[in-house]
């Protein structure tokens, strides 16, 4: 019988000293988890409920539905079931004495109604944002972490290996995406991604054949496609896969809830060389930018070092999009979400860390003929970078 996965107690409290840690260093006097990824990740269960974290002391999980089952998936000691949302300031009241006076929420994606909703519920506390410390605490990955990217890592190659086996001329980009989305279902994709971004729909993949790559349309994307229809502009399309162009294929894998986003230039029998030249370019950015990462060195510099490089091998133009809707970006955090912080971008001087996760997606648009690209995921280590990635770095002529 397969083991149920769960996220180790060790891994859980060591999650919580470090946001405790936070807290007391930023003067908040505790913290309402209300979103489930960070639920999850703090308290080891994405149940219907809330988290309350002090700044001292043991934290409370909050439980509205399923009690039973949120005692099988947490390791947190203290846990209630509750009726409704207004009985939590009464359990902190209960478990506590007090609630706190500064009181922190991940106002990043609570929604502007349900802010004010929690304020009132804690009339007499100053209710502010504490996205940010959360965001420092999750962007270092643990070991435990990084064993699970690698799970994920593994699922990815082998449903990139089916690919390179079953891809066939006359498939629509759809059903081709459905084909190899299905085979990684039954080792554990869980299909749906969780993103961040409230306007973000997170496609499990992007297939753009052809003319389809170089089509404008998606918003905030380094290449953009047809889509599946005028409500959903991006993702796949009805076009039929056809021998001798370029295809690019976008997968984004979750197992366990641990994402993973991987991209890789194919095509049937041969690829023009047009296009074969600007997916090597686009490996050799890919190489530039990792032979660059170490601890120490900003994104801004990242990003930079991305575009001498385009520029360098004749491809500004056609770098991260044509021009007049360049994007600014070439790499995301990644981990129980499929874009955390930071961003590899031109506007973030954040600088790397060891522990830190991207997926790194230097990509080129060619306007109504292909896009070219590529996109690996890596850990910043003490003294460089380990690609966790395990597809190869090349192009699959197939």
């Amino acid at each position: 019988m397969e083991e149920k996965f769960r996220i180790p107690a060790g891994e859980i409290y060591d999650r919580i000293r470090r946001i405790q840690t936070e807290l007391i260093e930023n003067k908040f006097g505790g913290l309402l988890i209300v979103q489930r990824v960070d639920l999850l990740y703090l308290a080891g269960t994405a149940q219907n409920g809330f988290f309350y974290i002090p700044a001292e002391g043991e934290p409370l999980l909050l439980v509205k539905r399923y009690l039973p089952r949120a005692r099988e998936e947490s390791p947190v000691k203290n846990m209630v079931e509750i009726k409704s949302v207004k009985d939590v300031p009464l359990r902190i009241n209960d478990f506590y004495g007090e609630a706190p006076r500064v009181l922190g929420f991940e106002l990043d994606v609570v929604p502007v109604n349900d802010f004010k909703f929690y304020c009132q519920l804690f009339p007499g506390q100053k209710c502010i944002d504490a996205s940010s410390l959360i965001h420092k605490v999750r962007k270092i990955k643990s070991k435990w972490d990084i064993e699970q990217m690698e799970k994920a890592a593994e699922l990815s190659s082998r449903t990139f290996e089916y690919i390179r086996e079953n891809i066939r001329p006359g498939y629509s980009e759809m059903e081709f995406a459905g084909m190899f989305e299905t085979f990684a279902r039954k080792f554990g994709h869980g299909a749906k991604l969780r993103s961040r971004n409230y306007q973000t729909e997170a496609y499990p993949w992007h297939v753009l054949s052809g003319e389809n790559g170089g089509m404008i349309g998606v918003l905030d994307s380094p290449f953009s496609g047809n889509g599946t229809s005028l409500a959903f502009p991006s993702g796949a399309g009805s076009r039929k896969l056809a021998e001798n162009e370029p295809i690019l294929i976008d997968l984004g894998t979750v197992l366990n809830g641990y994402h993973f986003d991987e991209t890789r230039m194919f095509a049937i029998k041969s690829m023009p060389i047009k296009a074969y030249d600007a997916s090597m370019a686009s490996i050799d950015i890919h190489n530039e930018v990792l032979d660059n990462v170490r601890p120490g060195v900003s994104l801004e510099d990242l990003f930079a070092i991305s575009v001498a490089k385009a520029e360098s091998l004749g491809y500004s133009e056609y770098y991260l999009g044509p021009p007049g809707y360049k994007v600014s970006f070439i790499g995301h955090g990644i981990g129980l979400e499929l874009v955390e912080e930071p961003i590899i971008s031109s506007k973030r001087k954040d600088r790397l860390e060891p522990g830190m996760m991207f997926a790194l997606e230097p990509k080129l648009t060619f306007e109504n003929e292909f896009a070219a690209g590529i996109e690996s995921v890596f850990l910043v280590t003490e003294t460089g970078h380990r690609l966790i990635s395990r597809v190869p770095v090349k192009i699959f002529i197939c």
